[in-house]
């Protein structure tokens, strides 16, 4: 179901009700950027352990999300399809469903027969769906809360919207939720871990960071220098709980730069990503060449900058929940500096308001480097961009192997049965042959791109390193 949200005098602020308590299921997550989704096929996705099927109802003109569970025999309902009267229909017994949930057809019952209405047990359980700032959220709580319960926006994107650039991402991170967004919060970390990509070792600073207001739905802070040395400007953190989390920055070089990031909870140990970087630009150059960029070829770079500290991150979290968890991180970490307080305050907030998603679910074990950096299975194949990007790619290879083998084979042939007078030709072929061999070579450095990452992330790299 889509949800119509009330105006903000009646919101339930998310958590639930207790306030000691933040409930994770009381709270709206991101599950997709709509431009991934495709209105002909059912897609699958798990939410705090709920398996999901998201569909196109077209009678509804909207997506639903549904448990990808048939109440018949359990069969999962993402395998089906959308029937020709536009249902959700099982692959198992052919049971089809309506955008509301409600079971409309048991193909097997007499004619006249009631057993889909006569039960809500033939129903299967929808989600409360909304669609904000191009990603569809939905509701896993309790669904009379959704329409009261505002969706976590990026607020300063709602003012001047036509002024704002921004690009996207999104990934499946083999870590939580809570070690992502721990992980965002801590500027500090920036210089070192992604040096060559997004920072440099030489940008290194003492960080003073002050939290200026806290509470069950977050909190947000300000780093008075702000990166670079006090560079750039005064940075400003917000956290809203239970996924979000902010920065916003101001320099009169740039413009207004937001990093935003998504911490959506699948399972414990894995999260999906949606990274944000909205820019509105003091010079219009910047925003003109950034539109001109496709989107598959900046997400390789920004899978790139994800992979710096995707390994040690799936290893850290299982060191601290051998060393007590979240709840003793003042006892596994050593924290000395206010560089660490933003990261101090977020564990503390988890602990308070007891909002670990998987509090008694254990990690499994630690996978080993290839899985870890995986970009096909948790990107590539559920983004609409890079999947057409690798298409086309492999389609040009294709046309480059063709060439080659026709220019490989009719040399030869030129110079067997035509005088000496087509030299030119033939080596206007060998000329092809070389062109083509080298854009076969280059294409398919690229397509591997769309596969896996590198094992030595950039500020490893022998050479100079400042």
């Amino acid at each position: 179901m889509t949800t119509t949200l009330d105006s903000p005098n009646t919101a339930i602020l998310p958590g639930g009700s207790d306030p000691t308590v933040f409930d994770p299921q009381e709270a709206w997550y991101p599950i997709y950027y709509v431009e991934d989704l495709d209105k002909n096929k059912l897609t699958r996705f798990t939410l705090l352990e709920k398996d999901l099927v998201i569909w196109w109802d077209k009678s509804a003109d909207t997506w639903q999300v549904f448990e990808d569970k048939c109440p018949h025999r359990l069969a999962p309902l993402s395998e089906g399809r959308v029937n020709e009267e536009g249902l959700l229909e099982c692959p198992y017994h052919g049971w089809a469903f309506a955008g509301n949930g409600d079971c409309e057809v048991i193909p097997q019952q007499q004619p006249g027969g009631q057993a889909h209405t006569s039960t809500t047990r033939a129903c299967v359980r929808s989600y409360p769906t909304a669609i904000a700032q191009g990603l569809l959220f939905v509701y896993p709580g309790t669904k009379e809360n959704a329409p009261h319960t505002p969706v976590p926006i990026i607020e300063p994107m709602e003012e001047d919207t036509d002024d704002w650039v921004c690009l996207n991402i999104f990934r499946d991170l083999p870590y939580d939720a809570l070690t992502l967004l721990e992980n965002v919060v801590d500027a500090s970390h920036i210089p070192y871990t992604h040096h060559k990509t997004v920072g440099n070792r030489s940008n290194v600073t003492p960080v003073e960071l002050e939290v200026i207001e806290s509470d069950k739905q977050g909190f947000k802070g300000v780093w008075q220098e702000g990166p670079r040395k006090g560079q750039l400007g005064t940075q400003y953190t917000t956290f809203t709980a239970p996924c979000l989390m902010l920065h916003d920055l101001t320099s009169k070089q740039f413009g207004r730069t937001l990093t935003v990031v998504y911490a959506t909870p699948i399972s414990k140990g894995k999260c999906r990503l949606f990274a944000r970087f909205p820019f509105k630009f003091s010079s219009p150059f910047p925003r003109f060449f950034i539109k001109l960029t496709p989107n598959w070829y900046s997400h390789i770079n920004q899978n790139r900058v994800l992979e710096d500290d995707q390994i040690f991150l799936h290893h850290q979290e299982r060191y601290l929940a051998v060393l007590g968890g979240g709840d003793n991180y003042s006892k596994a970490f050593y924290l000395p500096t206010k560089a660490d307080l933003y990261v101090s305050e977020f564990r503390q907030w988890v602990s308070l308001y007891r909002a670990d998603p998987f509090p008694e679910v254990d990690f499994a074990p630690a996978l080993p480097k290839e899985q870890l950096l995986d970009r096909y299975h948790s990107h590539t194949k559920n983004c609409a961009s890079c999947r057409q990007a690798l298409t086309t790619i492999q389609k040009l290879k294709q046309l480059a192997i063709a060439i080659l083998i026709l220019s490989w084979a009719t040399i030869p042939l030129i110079s067997l049965f035509i005088a000496s007078s087509a030299t030119w030709t033939i080596v206007s072929l060998s000329v092809t042959l070389l062109l083509s061999s080298l854009a076969w070579w280059r294409l398919d450095k690229l397509e591997q791109q769309f596969y896996l990452g590198k094992e030595i992330p950039a500020r490893n790299l022998p050479g100079k390193q400042k």
